[in-house]
């Protein structure tokens, strides 16, 4: 699961104001606690497609521990596929030649606001000499 860590701080006007200390173009607010995460959640995310989108370096986050928000899976697929492209040092017109699909058909597995398909992603992390594993396991 892919989590990034949060602060949350008591703002002037009785929301909570969140930031992301690897992320610091990450900054908004909540009502409340469950609010906030949800926002930070949304905010996380805009950030991370921004990054794909100029090609930047994005930051992976330390292991999971209190005061981190999880991903959703779809995302924390797409970001992985984008560190394993930068891992290997291999462009995405690269991968499309691996894969023999349209460009558009690559750029969509990074896009963060597409709704890729399993399989479509698994082929690419398979081009990469990568597997998906599953892990289910009870909520914290």
């Amino acid at each position: 699961m892919l989590a990034y860590p949060i602060t949350l701080e008591p703002d002037d006007n009785g929301t909570l104001l969140v930031t992301c200390p690897l992320l610091p173009i990450v900054v908004t607010f909540g009502a409340n606690e469950a609010d906030a995460r949800r926002h930070a959640a949304d905010a996380i995310e805009t950030a991370l497609a921004s990054m794909i989108a100029d090609g930047e370096t994005i930051p992976r986050p330390p292991a999971e521990a209190k005061g981190y928000v999880r991903l959703p899976v779809l995302t924390a697929l797409k970001v992985e596929l984008y560190w394993a492209l930068q891992d290997a040092n291999i462009t995405r017109a690269e991968l499309q030649r691996r894969l023999g699909w349209k460009r558009e058909s690559v750029d969509r597995l990074v896009r963060l606001d597409h709704g890729s398909r399993l399989e479509k992603l698994e082929a690419a992390f398979a081009a990469l000499g990568r597997e998906l594993s599953l892990d289910v396991r009870a909520a914290a």
